[in-house]
């Protein structure tokens, strides 16, 4: 099946990175090798103490995907400590596979095949700074003497660009159709791109503030989403490379509405909308030549937005639904799909949620994964003819799911009466009172936590730590006036307060203990760590921001020139920096100017390279608070963007915070750490009275 999930186009400008994880990974659950990572269990009660490497480090395995035909298998694995794209026949062990990829700098995260199966596609950037170039490699390609992998050729060899798959089309198999901003950086035109010659053929130039495309199942460029001079979005028509000059869709800045795919009859589109009355995106099919709208799916329990579809890769048509509430919810909406899913559920077992992946061309072979909040999964290999279901691989075998801790819908009420729902991870095996707090609010802001196996909060939990996860309002998924309800409630408006109040409910429940309360968070969530250490001074012992802004106005300022075309955004949602009262507001809100009133200590950790919130907004905030006399640590990887992508920086990093949440919260620290990690934490350690300011901002 072909899976369409609902990326709002808030999402396709967030800000959102995690904290630079590796995605959900599979486990063994038999493994003979956990002895050696963990250590005796706490006299307390908690577990054993796990190996910050068995959370952190590269998955064995990942990202697997099947060629079109079934023939291969590829997927990604460590090369020297690399991870890079591999490749196996079907039928052949994972010890008999070989790299596709050799990347010796930064990890290869995903991968596609060519809808012939000749090539396998990938995207890599330098250094984290996100200008992504599209490259392909063939897997019976000879290998030239001295090299380990065939020669990927760069599909898009220009200079400081970005490119963006538009389509894949069946039936146009040696090309892709690629958006490429090398002509002006602000805007993005299309292109026919020949996969086996990189030769290029101009399908659209864009010089009418087009943010994205919408092509049909030829491959035909159909539709260009863009805003609208007053804010909002309208969606127009491409006739013949031409740009139709009224919109046959618009919404306000508040709604969504969002082309994802064309209807097999090729007349029809499918969309996310929550244009006009309706609180909650619903999936629509829409004619753009009459106007016709008609509603396919809304939550059937009227809680959350629209959260994906699976498709036929050949019939094209609709298989399934799904929504995010607490839990995965998925609706089948075709026999033959609720059959196969039934199928995978028993044989899986387990109350975890099913997610299918690739699949060959005749759908004979799909994979699947069973995920939960304490498993990471493991992917299988399921024959849809004879209903087995296979192990292929699990990622990360050494992971002691035994000793892992449940992660809690909660939902409480914040000052004004909403209601906030969230997560709360409790460590396993004491009782769930006056334990130390770390809250992990998400990035974005427009995005949201959902149940499932996180990392971050496993490990905090094992190091005796309760983890909380607010969805403050402004989080997507919600419907609308839930999001709208964030507009311009940074720092110290309404956001932050549901923060606050969570935290003092979790205080009131008896939950966590007032005096061991620490924050941590990255992008957006690094910049609420800050704002809750500055407004909220009281209430915090630590705090641990991960490339997150101090400064709004400068934030809004370096804006990338891709993101031009969605600029209002920022100006309706956060504000804008050029309107006198909106400049006033912002500094308000912007932690730097109130880093007086940080007392708690600080720990500011960012990469280098990072187009989103650049090292500015790290630098101005560590000044300040040296300047202040005030406690603060500070790392920076010279080497990483948006986050922190490689192995060694990664667990480097995840190193120094759990030494630095000890000493101020009080949880277990795992000493000890591989040489080579402690040389990479030396590297990224700065010594806080060396860093500069380039300018004064603001």
């Amino acid at each position: 099946m072909e899976r369409t999930i609902n990326k709002a186009s808030l999402l396709a400008v967030s800000f959102l990175f995690g904290l630079g994880l590796m995605a959900c990974s599979p486990q063994d659950e038999d493994s003979t090798d956990r002895e050696t990572d963990v250590e005796s269990a706490d006299e307390q009660g908690l577990p054993p103490i796990i190996d910050r490497a068995v959370f952190f480090d590269d998955p064995e395995i990942s990202g697997g995907q099947l060629s079109p035909d079934g023939e291969w298998v590829s997927f990604i694995q460590p090369l020297d400590g690399v991870m890079n794209v591999w490749v196996k026949r079907r039928g052949e062990d994972f010890e008999d596979a070989r790299p596709l990829t050799d990347d010796r700098d930064r990890p290869v995260r995903s991968h596609w095949w060519s809808r012939d199966a000749r090539y396998v596609v990938f995207m890599q950037d330098t250094g984290g700074d996100e200008n992504f170039r599209l490259y392909r490699v063939a897997p019976d390609d000879d290998v030239a003497e001295g090299e380990r992998v065939p020669a990927p050729v760069n599909l898009t060899p220009y200079d400081d660009i970005q490119a963006r798959v538009v389509s894949r089309p069946r039936n146009q198999p040696e090309s892709i159709l690629v958006a490429i901003n090398d002509r002006d950086p602000r805007l993005h035109d299309v292109y026919w791109v020949d996969l086996d010659t990189a030769e290029r053929q101009l399908v659209f130039e864009n010089d009418d503030g087009v943010a994205s495309f919408t092509a049909d199942l030829d491959g035909e460029l159909r539709l260009a989403t863009r805003q609208k001079p007053e804010g909002g979005w309208e969606i127009l028509r491409i006739d013949d490379g031409e740009l139709s000059e009224e919109p046959v869709y618009t919404c306000t800045i508040d709604e969504e509405c969002s082309p994802i795919r064309f209807h097999p009859d090729g007349e029809r589109v499918y969309m996310i909308s929550n244009a006009g009355d309706r609180d909650l995106t619903e999936l629509v099919l829409f004619n753009p030549e009459t106007g016709e709208e008609q509603q396919v799916d809304g939550d059937p329990e009227e809680e959350v937005d629209f959260g994906g579809a699976e498709f036929d890769p050949q019939s094209h048509e609709l298989l399934a639904t799904y929504y995010v509430g607490d839990r995965l919810r998925v609706y089948p909406r075709d026999e033959a799909f609720e059959r196969d899913y039934e199928r995978v559920r028993e044989a899986l077992e387990g109350d975890g949620d099913i997610y299918f992946g690739s699949t060959t061309e005749d759908r004979h072979l799909q994979l699947v994964s069973l995920t939960s909040d304490t498993d990471p999964g493991a992917t299988y290999v399921y024959d849809r003819e004879s209903g087995e279901v296979e192990l292929l691989y699990r990622p990360r075998p050494n992971l002691p799911v035994e000793h892992l801790a449940e992660m809690k819908p909660i939902r409480y009420e914040a000052r004004d009466g909403l209601e906030i729902p969230g997560y709360l991870t409790l460590p396993k095996g004491v009782p769930a009172e006056n334990l130390p707090l770390v809250v992990n609010p998400h990035g974005g802001p427009w995005a949201r936590d959902s149940w499932g196996y996180d990392a971050s909060a496993q490990f905090l939990a094992n190091r005796g730590y309760a983890v909380f996860q607010p969805n403050f309002r402004g989080s997507s998924g919600f419907g609308k006036a839930f999001l709208n309800a964030g507009n311009e409630e940074w720092g110290t408006g309404a956001m932050q307060h549901d923060i606050t109040d969570g935290v003092n409910y979790l205080i009131e429940q008896g939950i966590a203990d007032p005096d061991r309360i620490g924050i941590m968070g990255g992008s957006y969530g690094g910049y609420a760590t800050l704002a809750g250490l500055a407004f909220t001074p009281d209430l915090y012992a630590a705090g641990v921001s991960i490339v997150g802004p101090s400064n709004i106005i400068t934030l809004l300022e370096s804006i990338p020139p891709y993101w031009g075309p969605i600029r209002q955004i920022f100006e309706q949602r956060v504000g804008d920096p050029d309107d006198g009262a909106d400049r006033e507001r912002l500094k308000a809100q912007s932690p730097l100017f109130s880093a007086e009133e940080i007392r708690a200590p600080l720990m500011v950790i960012q990469g280098a390279n990072d187009p989103r919130v650049v090292q500015h907004e790290s630098d101005q905030i560590v000044v300040a608070m040296r300047e202040l006399d005030r406690p603060v640590e500070y790392l920076v990887a010279e080497d990483e963007g948006h986050g922190f992508a490689r192995r060694l920086n990664r667990l480097a990093m995840y190193a120094d915070v759990e030494r630095f949440l000890a000493e101020h919260l009080g949880g277990r620290y795992q000493d000890d750490m591989p040489e080579d990690v402690a040389d990479t934490l030396e590297t990224l350690q700065v010594d806080v009275d060396t860093v500069e300011l380039e300018s004064e901002e603001n």
